[in-house]
């Protein structure tokens, strides 16, 4: 089978261990699936639950296709039953579940990001940033019961969403971390849970909107050198401690009461940086961070280093709008589905963004120099020739892959570029259509 092919050519993506992941398959699938494919001589690796995984990444590359055609692309099907029908595909996914794409995601997301966490590092700190964004979902009511929407004064969207939240390794684009849950969950409690993803000696960037100690106090004090940095907002107050330089002081800000009772080991006060900066247009801002040694961190350099904070918006465009084919939502009509389909279009990103990480490194370049759209159109091709290539050639078309990635090398960045925010109105010429609403 093709998909085989496929497992032996790209057996380095996956990560030192991953027999783990048939333990979270149910055993009645896996004793189904070798009895109906009559291969229980070959190795479980190749068992038809991982064809599965195969073909929800094939969904998450090719998402302009059908998944039967995905399926008939990459060759998954049953030897001597003919082709699959659309619902049998239904229920080997229903059968797998997400567990194991989540399971995949998270270990080769951390395995991945400290292989090149060298090419992410500021004096020593590895760069990450973490914000949130939202997703739609197949307008069903299943969906809409369980993930929500978003409420107006024109009523409900249009789509149920689920709130995705991000740690991206900045360097790379590589996603560390994911959570995800309905759309009322708040951002800062999913932020909380990806708190111990966040590696020793490390700086995390943030928005703005993720404040407080419970979440930052915590992250620099229950790790090695875990570092934050953030814009002030404009009800923060603090009292000076001591003048570092121009523009530069220690400050004492008071931990509120509410965070208090929520972590009662928290302290009164929390002592934190402060560095004023222009930003785009001059506009005057501060910057607060827990790096309070001016001479190991400049101000200068902190305040050039918060412009990398736009990075991980520029990911969840090549997440959304180029990986997502500008598709207005995700195909799955169960929130099992949902879920299992969103770790794989986050599985997906990844393994792009791997290959692109590994020319960047041969071509001695950094990794956001490599076009994502381009690449991402060379393994749209180089996988529906995966599936219907000998083995021998498999190989030499990976390395033309490379070659090809090598070719789509962008020119450097313009140095202090500035887009202010804008919001580009749509016309409405037609009546919104009534949300489905569930019972």
């Amino acid at each position: 089978m093709a998909v085989a092919k496929l497992l032996d050519a790209v057996a380095d993506f996956l990560p030192a261990g991953v027999e783990g992941l048939r333990r979270q398959l149910p055993i009645e699938f896996v004793e189904e699936a070798l009895a109906a494919t009559g291969v229980a001589t070959l190795r479980r690796r190749r068992l038809p639950a991982e064809q599965v995984i195969w073909l929800v990444l094939g969904m998450a590359i090719h998402r302009d296709r059908p998944i039967f055609d995905v399926a008939r692309k990459l060759d998954i099907a049953l030897p001597g039953e003919g082709a699959i029908a659309p619902s049998a595909l239904a229920q080997a996914r229903a059968r797998v579940g997400s567990e194991p794409l989540k399971w995949l995601f998270e270990r080769t997301a951390v395995s991945w990001t400290e292989r090149y966490s060298l090419s992410s590092r500021w004096r020593g700190l590895e760069l990450l940033a973490i914000d949130g964004t939202t997703l739609c979902t197949a307008d069903t009511e299943q969906n809409r019961a369980h993930f929500g929407a978003q409420e107006g004064p024109t009523g409900s969207s249009a789509y149920p969403m689920v709130r995705l939240l991000v740690l991206l390794q900045l360097g790379t684009h590589l996603m560390r971390a994911a959570r995800f849950g309905p759309y009322a969950t708040s951002e800062h409690d999913l932020a909380q849970q990806v708190r111990a993803d966040i590696p020793d000696r490390s700086l995390t960037i943030v928005d703005r909107n993720f404040h407080g100690a419970t979440l930052l106090y915590n992250l620099e004090r229950d790790g090695q050198d875990r570092h934050w940095l953030r814009r002030m907002r404009s009800n923060n107050v603090w009292k000076v401690i001591e003048t570092l330089g121009p523009g530069d002081e220690i400050v004492e800000m008071t931990v509120s009461d509410r965070a208090r009772k929520d972590d009662p080991t928290l302290p009164h006060r929390w002592r934190m940086r402060a560095i004023r900066y222009k930003r785009g247009g001059g506009t005057d801002d501060v910057l607060l961070t827990s790096m309070l040694d001016a001479e190991k961190y400049p101000a200068k350099e902190i305040a050039e280093l918060y412009r990398l904070r736009w990075e991980i918006e520029l990911a969840y465009d090549e997440l959304k709008t180029h990986l997502n084919q500008q598709s207005q939502t995700m195909r799955s009509k169960t929130v099992t589905g949902v879920k299992q389909e969103l770790w794989g279009l986050l599985l997906a990103y990844n393994l792009i963004r791997l290959e692109m990480a590994r020319v960047a490194r041969t071509l001695k370049v950094e990794a956001t120099r490599i076009s994502f759209l381009g690449s991402l159109r060379f393994i749209w091709r180089e996988w529906s020739f995966d599936a219907v290539a000998s083995p021998g050639a498999i190989p030499r078309h990976l390395k033309k892959l490379q070659e090809d990635l090598a070719s789509l090398l962008l020119p450097p960045r313009r140095a202090n570029r500035s887009f202010p925010r804008a919001l580009k109105v749509r016309s409405r010429r037609y009546p919104r259509k009534t949300p489905l609403i569930a019972k």
